[in-house]
């Protein structure tokens, strides 16, 4: 005895699903994607380069102190500290 056609045949299951995100997509037409950063992103992203830059600074001072090339300026110094007592 032999059976043909057992079930759906020629039927793809998973035609429905694939039908229905096509509409799905075609409805919503073709919007691109869009990525706005806030201003405290751009904010941190200006701290982090800051912060970069602070530890090359650091980093070129510590090779100074270590190859004994480091000359501070004593009246530079004495400036800052009055600056920052006195002239907030």
């Amino acid at each position: 005895m032999k059976i043909n056609n057992f079930g759906p045949s020629g039927v793809n299951p998973y035609k429905r699903q694939m039908d229905k995100l096509n509409q799905v997509e075609r409805s919503a037409g073709k919007k691109a994607d869009k990525v706005e950063i806030s201003t405290e992103a751009k904010e941190l992203q200006l701290v982090l380069q800051l912060e970069n830059e602070r530890q090359v600074k650091v980093n070129e001072l510590k090779m100074q102190v270590e190859n004994g090339t480091y000359k501070p300026n004593p009246k530079e110094i004495a400036k800052g500290i009055y600056q920052f007592y006195f002239k907030k």
